[in-house]
């Protein structure tokens, strides 16, 4: 029986034996285990899984549950179990997620007092942050009902103000500051209130938004061919994080017969939850940390600080089956009452569906996610992206296009700019020397070229000289 429990288990550790002269060596999984989602603890059992079995269970079964009184506190909820298999006796230690957190481990040799997390398969002591968090559990608090040393009468809400009237057709009245946690009974802010000023008080708030060149991450001066950086409130950072998704992205079309179907390549919906996790969800605890939008060619991820409040890995999770558990339920309950998300923990399955949705949309385009104990990030993957350079934001130029391109635009194009186009739309980020040798003209035709271009409308340059992209309308 307990060679399947060991086969089963996700949250444990093996111990052939009990380490009476180092009981910090299991003692700290204890407290791990307490902090987080709780585990088990296996004695008897080799790290290489085979069962060598105990000595005396009895007399360590009498260890175990002296030291974790003496040394944890608070006690947590364990249960210890005796097995007898194929001749061996071995121990289970079952912790139990526990809600009176920090559960600390106290040293014999310093008498210094530990709260230990779970990392992988190692418990470390909590880093800084996660403890101050676990504090706040243990309290039966989060992070955004904590009262600030800012009165209200300081700041101003405009921004709120005027998203609530517009999404919800409601006056945000004086009261509601109170209702919605944003201030307390004196008037001082709460750490949500801080986090939907006008103005910028939080520091940590703020949205770092990169569209890369390419399939990875290089030099933010060479290989970036656009860079913004946000700071202010969370509808400022959300509407910004938004804009700067479009401006960054393609939605090219195909004619069909009777209509013209959109092919975006993302769905806007799946965008816009994701950042309205990153935002509402994140570790603000952290400090120096940011929300990062990274846009590559063929994929956008959305990183924010802080992994899953449950302590959970969500890449070890069915997102069907999965329940909100919110680290900052003020601002989630606001932001879901403005209607940019619902309260059930449909977020991560309306990312899914709404890729589904998607022209050209196949399971190798089904969105990713991953967390750690510091960082949580959506993947989503652009369904236009082929694998050609510069596809990851375009088609080729007759999908585009297709052969009455210069007829939408009032005259026929030359054959010259028809080659231009071709090559900016495979790539467009490529230079007018690079044009030049592609199509066997001088770089003075081609600027000749390009400017006619721009004059009938059809291509525009933005960003730097050197950095900078083209962009070919659709006409």
């Amino acid at each position: 029986m307990i060679l399947s429990l060991i086969a089963e288990a996700t949250e444990y550790e093996f111990k052939s034996e009990l380490e009476r002269e180092k009981p910090v060596s299991w003692l700290k999984s204890v407290s791990a285990f307490a902090n987080g989602i709780g585990g088990t603890i296996f004695f008897g059992i080799g790290n290489d899984s085979k069962p060598v079995g105990l000595a005396d269970a009895q007399s360590d079964a009498e260890f175990i549950s002296r030291r974790i009184k003496d040394r944890i506190a608070p006690l947590p909820d364990f249960i210890l179990t005796p097995h007898s298999e194929r001749g061996k006796d071995f121990l289970t230690l079952v912790v139990k997620s526990g809600r009176a957190t920090p559960y600390y481990h106290s040293s014999s040799a310093d008498g210094v007092k530990r709260a230990y997390v779970r990392i992988g398969n190692e418990s470390i002591p909590a880093p800084d942050h996660i403890l101050n968090e676990l504090i706040l559990k243990g309290t039966n608090r989060t992070y955004d009902i904590i009262a600030t040393e800012y009165k209200m009468a300081d700041y101003s809400f405009t921004l709120l103000e005027a998203t609530y009237k517009q999404r919800t057709r409601l006056r945000f009245d004086q009261t509601d500051y109170l209702s919605f946690g944003l201030v307390n009974e004196d008037d001082f802010l709460t750490r949500a209130g801080s986090l939907l000023t006008d103005q910028h008080i939080v520091y940590n708030s703020r949205l770092f938004c990169t569209r890369w060149n390419g399939l990875s991450m290089g030099s933010i001066f060479d290989d970036a061919i656009d860079d913004k950086e946000y700071e202010g409130n969370l509808i400022y950072l959300l509407n910004s994080g938004c804009d700067f998704v479009k401006n960054n992205t393609k939605v090219r079309f195909v004619k069909e017969a009777m209509e013209r179907i959109d092919k975006p390549d993302y769905a806007e919906r799946a965008v816009t939850e994701a950042l309205v996790n990153a935002l509402i969800h994140r570790d603000y605890l952290i400090m120096g940390s940011e929300i990062h939008i990274d846009i590559y060619d063929d994929r956008l991820e959305i990183s924010s600080p802080g992994g899953m409040y449950s302590g959970k890995m969500i890449q070890e999770q069915d997102i069907e089956l999965m329940k909100s558990e919110r680290r900052n339920p003020n601002i989630a309950d606001l932001f879901h009452r403005m209607r940019y998300m619902e309260r059930r923990g449909s977020g991560l399955k309306k990312i899914v569906n709404e890729t589904k949705t998607l022209s050209g949309y196949d399971e190798k385009f089904l969105p990713a996610f991953y967390s750690t104990v510091s960082s949580f990030t959506v993947v989503l993957k652009n369904v236009n992206y082929t694998g050609v350079k510069g596809d990851g934001r375009g088609a080729d130029f007759g999908d585009r296009f297709g052969d009455n391109f210069g007829d939408r635009f009032g005259d026929k194009l030359s054959e010259i700019q028809i080659k231009i186009l071709e090559l900016m739309c495979k790539d467009e980020t490529i230079s007018a020397k690079s044009i030049a040798e592609n199509i066997g003209i001088t770089p003075r035709g081609v600027e000749s070229n390009i400017s006619a271009l721009k004059k009938k409308g059809i291509i525009e340059r933005t960003g730097t000289p050197k950095n900078g992209r083209w962009i070919v309308k659709e006409g």
